[in-house]
């Protein structure tokens, strides 16, 4: 296929923030709206069903001012003078997807988060959650009160699982369809408001995910809107492509760049993550991703963002500058070491972790490197490692966290190597705390889109040797089933119960912070070397020559030899003193012998971190 040039988009007028949807104004409510296949467009006021037609230009936007409406007004579209839809750029969709949109004045949230400057790549240590299952409310309001506990942990900025409208009454929020409108299940759109606010008071940073490669299967109306919306020529897993790069994309991209930047002025997030953008094809001149890095920017204003990025291949284009031929974003979600550590801890290598054997050369690589290959240019902070996030967990067959598939002194040591490691680390909720409740895939839909769901999943877990057995296909959760939603809700209590995990994270977190040479994270800051098949040394370095080693050992008890290992040479004239081990008892481990401490043995399944004496 040719490519074709960029579009160009159309940026919000003055008086309006958004060039699409609901605006309040002083006369009234102004309406816009994409319709190019409709002659007719009018607006539909709920309960009363007062209407309002709205006047169409050349390039099929209906648009007009409703002087009877305002904050709070219920209201629809309907299409030459037939079904009324939901507006496809809805602040709020109280009654769910498929109910009336309800216009929301942004202006009218009291923001007090006036001195937060924003967030910055470099020392960040991040939390993936999920609202509904994160508190046993499942509301914004109650993960709020939860955030102090993070910040005694170390987090510094907490990564949303999507929050754009969905239908049902439970999910992970990737079948989103109404892109403007935080879902209801949550509370209203201030009380999202009210949790950045009020994490911004408490120094945490809010990064949220949004899905742009596709919409979900029911609730989706924009195609009642217009066809151009979607193209056949590219396909995806999920549903029907969007297209960006057509000969009419111009208004399908201003609809998504309003999006990205509409989370950024009018909610004071931090910054996005983009979900799977290896399925997010565009030839135009701009690809759409780097323009929505862009679009973030810009909407800022001058405060700090990130925006990172989903990508199975890793192609690291993605965080490289645009001067460059890149996208410019900051960060990439990295499988690669995820992968090798989950092999390294379990010994598994089915499916996609086939490509991976979990050796000590690999685990080395992905600190170094940040992935098996070298990459070269590309700084290690920019990859987001991690042992668990919300698919690798759920891509099993019980939704069971590492630390339950694993033996204890490994994954205290892989927590270390995940804490202390150049890469920006992030954590899963409950991870911190050992966490028992699992994390399934849980979707609420109508009965026919159930069945397709859950004949899907099962399809997709198949790929997995021992999940592909009609047994244990048959014991695989119903993703519609509440109780599938219920059990993955975390227990709180289990953080009161479970104070070694949570102080290994955040005894972790502090030494990353407070260490002048962790906290570096230094391109070429670090290098490695196998001690065994199971173990290996990381080092450290300082500019002032006090070097930091890592002795890591996933397998049996090694007695060490300096002399055959240049990088466990101690710095002149000085031996290694011990600062830090997996197996304190406060860990719950079984001490670090005498010998790891001046760093002649690295003990089994353990990490013990050394500094010069």
């Amino acid at each position: 296929m040719e490519t074709t040039p960029a579009v160009p988009t159309r940026q919000a007028t003055p008086q309006h923030r958004l060039p699409v949807g609901a605006e309040v104004r002083s006369d009234g409510v102004h309406f816009r709206v994409w319709a190019p296949r409709h002659a007719r467009v009018d607006v539909v006021l709920d309960p009363s069903g007062e209407e309002a037609p709205l006047e169409r230009d050349e390039a099929g936007y209906f648009a007009g001012v409703v002087a009877g409406a305002g904050p709070g007004t219920l209201y629809r579209y309907r299409l030459n003078g037939g079904e009324a839809f939901p507006d496809p750029a809805s602040r709020f969709q109280p009654e769910g997807p498929h109910g009336p949109s309800q216009v929301i004045d942004p202006s009218a949230f009291g923001w007090t988060d006036g001195a937060w400057r924003g967030l910055e790549l470099a020392g960040q240590a991040l939390y993936e959650l999920h609202v509904g299952t994160f508190t046993p409310e499942g509301t914004w309001a109650a993960a709020l009160a939860r955030l102090p506990a993070l910040v005694a942990l170390g987090v510094t900025a907490v990564e949303v699982m999507p929050v754009a409208e969905f239908p049902g009454q439970f999910g992970w929020g990737y079948d989103g369809v109404a892109l403007f409108a935080p879902t209801r299940l949550y509370g209203a759109p201030d009380d999202f408001r009210r949790f950045i606010d009020g994490a911004h008071a408490l120094g945490i940073g809010v990064l949220l995910d949004v899905v742009y490669n596709h919409l979900g299967p029911s609730g989706n109306y924009l195609r009642q809107f217009a066809e151009g919306y979607f193209t056949d020529r590219y396909q995806t897993d999920w549903g029907e492509a969007l297209d960006f790069d057509g000969p009419a994309a111009g208004p399908v991209r201003e609809l998504f760049l309003a999006n990205a930047g509409y989370w950024i002025d009018e909610f004071h997030l931090d910054g996005l993550r983009l979900d799977a953008t290896h399925a997010i094809t565009d030839r135009s001149g701009d690809h759409i991703v780097t323009a929505i890095g862009r679009r973030v920017r810009e909407s800022a204003r001058g405060r700090g963002t990130l925006v990172f990025a989903e990508n199975e291949p890793l192609h690291t284009s993605l965080v490289r500058p645009e001067r460059e031929g890149g996208s410019g974003l900051d960060g990439i979600w990295n499988d690669d070491f995820h992968h090798i550590a989950r092999v390294a801890a379990t010994g598994r290598r089915e499916g996609y972790y086939a490509d991976y054997h979990g050796t000590a050369q690999e685990l080395i690589s992905a600190v170094k490197w940040g992935l098996v290959t070298r990459t070269h240019g590309v700084s290690p902070m920019r990859f987001v490692n991690f042992l668990e996030n919300h698919d690798q967990i759920a891509h099993s067959a019980r939704g069971l966290r590492l630390h339950a598939l694993t033996s204890p002194g490994r994954h205290r040591a892989l927590t270390a190597v995940l804490l202390l490691a150049p890469g920006t680390p992030m954590l899963f909720m409950g991870q911190e705390f050992s966490a028992s409740s699992p994390f399934l895939y849980f979707a609420d839909h109508e009965p026919e889109i159930a069945l397709l769901v859950r004949e899907g999943r099962a399809k997709f877990l198949a790929q997995f040797a021992s999940l592909a057995d009609p047994t244990a296909q048959r014991m695989l959760d119903d993703p519609a089933a509440p109780s599938t939603f219920e059990r993955c809700r975390l227990d709180w209590a289990e953080r009161e119960r479970n104070v070694a995990a949570l102080a290994l994270h955040r005894d972790l977190l502090t030494l990353r912070r407070r260490d002048p040479v962790f906290a570096a994270q230094r391109e070429g800051g670090v290098d490695g070397a196998v001690l065994a098949d199971f173990a290996f040394v990381l080092r450290f370095f300082a500019q002032d020559g006090a070097d930091r080693l890592m002795l890591v050992n996933l397998g049996r008890d090694l007695t060490l030899d300096h002399r055959a290992e240049q990088l466990l040479t101690a710095p002149t004239n000085r031996g290694w003193k011990l600062e830090w081990s997996s197996e304190d008892s406060r860990y719950g481990g079984s001490g670090t012998p005498e010998a790891a401490s001046r760093g002649l043995a690295s003990p089994g399944e353990a990490a013990v971190v050394l500094t010069p004496a």
